[in-house]
């Protein structure tokens, strides 16, 4: 801009209720707008384009998009919204906002719709959109049309029951007057429900057209007062304390969270006390010395272990925090051995996972934690000795194991977190990948993040880019093939950045299916569940403008992870082809050898 130019005038969305909705998410600080193509939402998105405070995403896939947004919304623990037009658009964006209500990450949905006269008469899309979430929002408002936009329009509509027919502009003001304040109050209701609540909202917007006038004469709103809507709560710990202090056997168990440094401190004073063991998992973003961070590789050499162990590991008091967790094994042990107490610490959400859930602190874990660790006394136990003895003595023989295994899925991923960069982000996709990953040990500075709300293999793709739009480092996806086809559209943006990586373990189909029961090697186990492939994602690296490698073993892995991380002008794919019957036998081998 030269000097001694007046700046230039902002335009508004001449429709009312578009242009409040926009005021608001500018006054709530919800910057990032992940907007998929549209006519009915053509309001919101030239609103949202033109007002310089917001950062906009052009995503054409609803579906991709919501995943897109999602992962933003996870790094920056803050919201992001998503902009659709009508009709099925909506519904694309079920999955992420079912993951983001499991995992509390706030999501505003913002659907353009069709007037209320309109909806089921017949015409393109003009599905029911109101409610069509259920339940899987933490807010959620009827909101009312404008009667001042297009009146001429409503007065000729024989099924519009909006205004008389006969009225006068008098009435119709009074009518938009009422209809603005109810809208006014329940954007504002539902946007801080986002924040304080941590989940997905949904504001369903009707709109009659024309849709695409602009206006340089914004209208008037009333002021925020966010204070209104924050709920403080004092929680006792009367009953935590209590249990802390009468129990020798502590476990606390970590699932999804944050990275957060002041966490180290916490730890350091945490594992001093003898009566306590702590299980984390690569999403808990925590890590220790003393740490159980491998929680399978304590559990399935316990159970072919003939020395009644479980007794010993059985908790009295068990803390949880965080959110979902990923090791199936915890969750089965816990049902089959549990606590006597199970306490979890979260401000916003607590899950019976144990069915043994006595209470729900809302609030911060780290605050409950320190408390404790100065208001209760110490307990004398051996319980973190005899555990962790137990523990390293199971990765000590597992080790030795890994030596000498062939090239399968567990020694691709020995091979890759032996050599990942550090510092890097590691979004890891669902199903294999995320198990495997658990087994591992990882620099600290390397922060993880899965999709563990509904652990769906949709979306990995998407929100691995959508978070590689905040983070600072370089962002790896590793994913397996099944999850990597089954989310294409995540490629589909002009977001990439060329430091971007996608690993893809190619095992030609479903290999987590040879873990579970059932028959194998049978045309319908084939067909039906591992869904037997032979695709590779060359072809597609190319038309999305990735660089492409395919190798096959240990050898050529190990020189392709050597440039794989570099500095490149394109994002990268890697994939590995491993073996497709072997790799069940070689991880149940690899637990068995524990205990030998």
């Amino acid at each position: 801009m030269k000097e001694n130019t007046p700046p230039q005038k902002a335009w508004f969305p001449e429709i009312p209720l578009p242009q409040t909705v926009i005021h608001y998410c500018e006054q709530y600080g919800i910057q990032r707008i992940v907007i998929s193509a549209g006519s009915r939402n053509a309001p919101l998105t030239n609103g949202f384009v033109e007002t310089p405070y917001f950062k906009t995403y052009s995503v054409v896939d609803e579906r991709a998009a919501a995943f897109f947004g999602l992962g933003m919304a996870q790094q920056l623990q803050s919201a992001v919204a998503l902009v659709c037009t009508s009709g099925s658009a909506l519904l694309n964006y079920y999955p992420a906002v079912a993951e983001a209500y499991y995992s509390t990450i706030p999501l505003v949905i913002l659907s353009a719709d069709r007037m209320p006269h309109r909806i089921d008469i017949g015409d393109g899309q003009t599905i029911q959109q109101q409610g069509v979430f259920g339940p899987h929002l933490v807010g959620t408002a009827a909101l009312k049309p404008d009667v001042e936009h297009a009146t001429d329009t409503l007065l000729e509509s024989p099924l519009q029951q909006l205004v008389p027919t006969e009225a006068k502009y008098r009435e119709i003001a009074a009518i938009q007057k009422v209809h603005q304040k109810h809208n006014e109050d329940e954007i504002k209701r539902v946007l801080s429900l986002a924040t304080h609540e941590r989940g997905p909202v949904h504001l369903n917007i009707p709109m009659e057209e024309p849709l695409y006038g602009m206006s340089q004469k914004p209208l008037q709103f009333s002021p925020l007062n966010k204070k209104t809507f924050i709920k403080k709560e004092s929680p006792s710990f009367d009953a935590l304390e209590s249990a802390w202090n009468s129990a020798s056997k502590k476990m606390i168990l970590v699932g999804v969270l944050p990275p957060d440094p002041e966490w180290d401190s916490i730890l350091d004073r945490l594992m001093e006390e003898p009566s306590v063991i702590l299980l984390t998992e690569k999403t808990s973003n925590l890590q220790h010395i003393n740490a159980i961070s491998s929680i399978d590789c304590l559990l399935a050499p316990m159970e072919l272990d003939q020395n009644n162990f479980e007794k010993s590991l059985q908790p009295q008091l068990l803390i949880t925090l965080g959110g979902m967790i990923v090791s199936k094994k915890i969750k089965a042990f816990l049902r089959e051995n549990p606590a006597n107490n199970h306490f979890h610490l979260d401000p916003v959400k607590a899950y019976n996972t144990f069915y043994r859930l006595e209470e729900h602190i809302k609030m911060p874990a780290k605050k409950v934690i320190s408390y404790l660790l100065k208001k209760t006394k110490s307990v004398p136990s051996s319980y973190q000795q005899i555990v962790l003895s137990k523990y390293h003595n199971y990765l000590q023989k597992g080790k030795a194991y890994l030596k000498d295994i062939p090239f399968s899925d567990l020694k691709a991923f020995q091979l890759t977190f032996q050599q990942l960069p550090n510092p890097i982000h590691l979004q890891i996709g669902n199903s294999s990948p995320i198990r495997y990953a658990q087994l591992f040990d990882l620099p600290k500075a390397i922060t993880v993040n899965c999709n563990r709300g509904t652990s769906g293999i949709d979306g990995s793709t998407a929100t691995a880019i959508g978070a590689a739009q905040i983070q600072k480092t370089p962002t790896l996806l590793i994913t397996g093939d099944l999850s990597f086809f089954y989310d294409i559209n995540g490629l589909w943006n002009n977001y990439i950045p060329s430091h971007f990586r996608i690993i893809i373990i190619n095992n030609n189909g479903g290999g987590i299916f040879r873990i579970l029961p059932g028959e194998k090697d049978s045309f319908k186990y084939d067909t039906y569940f591992e869904t037997i492939h032979h695709r590779s994602a060359r072809q597609l690296a190319k038309s999305f403008g990735f660089s492409y490698r395919k190798i096959k073993g240990a050898f050529g892995l190990r020189w392709a992870l050597k440039s794989f991380f570099s500095p490149s002008s394109k994002p990268r794919i890697l994939e590995i082809q491993t073996p497709r019957k072997i790799n069940d036998t070689i991880l149940l081998n690899y637990f068995k050898t524990m205990v030998k």
